[in-house]
This record gives structure tokens, C-alpha cells and sequence, in this order.
């Protein structure tokens, strides 16, 4: 996908970069937080893309997204399965596998949005 149908604004619907660093976004602060880190994600900032000015700056937020989704899955591989049962950070949070199964509804629901925006985009051409 090049960086125009990325960026292109299709009504008032997130564009395809936007929704692809705001699923980033999670996979990097989870990541974090399994990597022995404090988990300091906001849901108030999950949608400040810096600016894509470029092809390049656009392949590689694509890039740092598969990247960081292959680092999680290696990070979820190592967490011992009674862990899931306990609490995410603050039991206020819920469990582990609960946010582990939200991460990733989440990130199933934002990539058919980004199917349906490509499917609207290409409709105009």
C-alpha cells in the first residue's frame, strides 16, 4: 500500500495509518510491560501519529507494527500459563488473559476496519 491510500481521509473514519500506530501503540505498551517494564500507555495518546511525510516513513511504521506484534508473541510465549490468571498490573485491570484476549480482539476489530477503508478507497478509483 502506498503512502497516499495510507494517509487519505475517507469521512470522518481514522485513516489506514492511523489505525495502523494506534494498534502499534498497544503491542508496544504491553510489550513493554512483559519485558519487565511498567505498563505507561494512555488511551489519550494511542491515536498522536507523528507526521508521515514519506513512503519511507510509512513502510517503516508498517515495519516497527510487524516487528513489535512478532516481539509480543515471543514475550506471550515465555509468560507461564498460571500467570494468565493473575492480575494485569492492578486487579482493577482484570487478568492477564483477559487483557491478553482484549489486545487482540482489539487489534482484530481496527485490521477490518483497515479492510474496509482499503475496500471504500479502492471503490473510487
Amino acid at each position: 500500500m502506498d503512502l497516499k491510500t495510507a494517509t487519505v481521509k475517507v469521512g470522518d473514519l481514522n485513516t489506514i495509518a492511523a489505525l495502523t500506530f494506534h494498534i502499534n501503540y498497544y503491542i508496544v505498551g504491553v510489550l513493554q510491560l512483559l519485558q519487565g517494564g511498567k505498563l505507561e500507555i494512555r488511551d489519550q495518546f494511542s491515536f498522536d501519529l507523528p507526521l508521515i511525510k514519506t513512503q519511507s516513513d510509512w513502510e517503516r511504521l508498517r515495519a516497527q507494527l510487524w516487528n513489535n506484534a512478532g516481539l509480543l508473541a515471543l514475550a506471550l510465549e515465555r509468560v507461564n500459563a498460571e500467570d494468565f490468571g493473575t492480575p494485569f498490573v492492578d486487579p482493577r485491570y482484570g487478568t492477564y488473559e483477559r487483557n491478553i484476549n482484549g489486545m487482540i480482539e482489539h487489534a482484530y476489530y481496527h485490521l477490518g476496519q483497515l479492510v474496509l477503508i482499503k475496500k471504500l478507497l479502492q471503490s473510487k478509483e
